[in-house]
């Protein structure tokens, strides 16, 4: 089977060079913001877990290679119970995303979405016994103070936009870890197929109680989030193998650029200065975190990107 570069004409040692690393990263930014600008113009005629339902299911079209292999799965409970949980905490994290994309500017969405690795590095610590050394603690508290910087509360209004993405990230953050776990058991393709599975189940009663019959323009609007979506996963995993995430990783910060030139240009949002400094901090500790992890030879927190939709 050819090699997921080579599909995209790059042999295996161009692949191996952290400037397409770099490349692959930066089209994966690209991907990522247009979910959210597709996610913004969609607005709020269709809920929340509506459209994180459509969106999940016109998904399951790109699983078809897949079907044989789940088919033929064989899992024991305990697989399946990690399974479950990470489609739990992952459907929560995705409604709760769609709710805040549609009532907060891109760039706030943007910024705050940069502290699930945090909560990862968090998380690590309290549940998989993973030691939090005085530099990862300090780099922590600073990502945290830049949330702070960007939410202001006491200064501005926090609303339940804000409020969403805040516990958006730790839902995605959860996801992630018990993706670790389930990561030893099956294989990632397994780990990507269940997930959208699940979390597709896990939105349908939810979009069923608040459904609202959508126009052939969502529908297609959503379709397109989906194909985003995918090919920003995709671009994202060809990104890390080309280059370690302590080169990768910084790259993400252009995501938070692009979203304050998109939601200027295209949506009439104000450029908040507050957003990107708090932004820059967060992204700067996750960063470090990286970097410390990689001087350590473990990795622990995820690459800002594999915590989106």
């Amino acid at each position: 089977m050819p090699s997921m570069s080579a599909n995209v004409g790059i042999s295996a040692e161009d692949a191996a060079r952290p400037g397409w690393g770099i490349f692959w990263m930066v089209v994966t930014g690209l991907l990522f913001v247009g979910v959210t600008a597709l996610v913004k113009v969609l607005g709020t005629r269709v809920p929340a877990p509506q459209a994180a339902f459509l969106r999940y299911a016109m998904g399951l079209v790109f699983l078809l290679p897949m079907l044989a292999t789940l088919r033929d799965l064989r899992l024991d409970r305990g697989t399946w119970g990690l399974i479950g949980a990470r489609g739990a905490f992952h459907t929560a994290g995705v409604a709760l995303w769609f709710y805040a994309m549609a009532r907060i500017p891109i760039a706030d969405v943007t910024a705050m979405n940069y502290l699930s690795p945090i909560y990862v590095t968090l998380g690590a610590a309290l549940f998989l016994g993973e030691r939090l050394a005085l530099r990862r603690v300090m780099a922590v508290v600073v990502a945290l103070c830049g949330a702070l910087i960007i939410l202001r509360p006491g200064f501005r209004e926090v609303g339940a936009g804000h409020l969403a993405m805040l516990f958006t990230a730790v839902f995605f953050g959860g996801s992630y870890l018990l993706a670790k776990m389930i990561s030893g058991r099956v294989s990632a393709g397994v780990v990507v197929s269940m997930l959208s599975i699940f979390v597709t189940l896990g939105l349908a009663p939810l979009a069923w109680a608040v459904w609202v019959p959508p126009t052939m323009w969502e529908l297609a609007v959503l379709f397109c989030v989906a194909c985003l979506a995918t090919g920003g996963h995709y671009t994202m995993t060809l990104a890390f193998r080309a280059a370690p995430l302590t080169v990768t990783q910084p790259v993400t910060f252009l995501q938070l650029v692009w979203a304050v030139i998109l939601g200027a240009v295209v949506f009439g949002e104000g450029v908040d200065p507050f957003v990107v400094l708090g932004g820059t901090v967060i992204v700067a500790s996750v960063s470090f975190i990286s970097w410390r992890e990689a001087m350590l030879k473990r990795r622990v927190t995820p690459p800002v990107s594999a915590t989106k939709v």
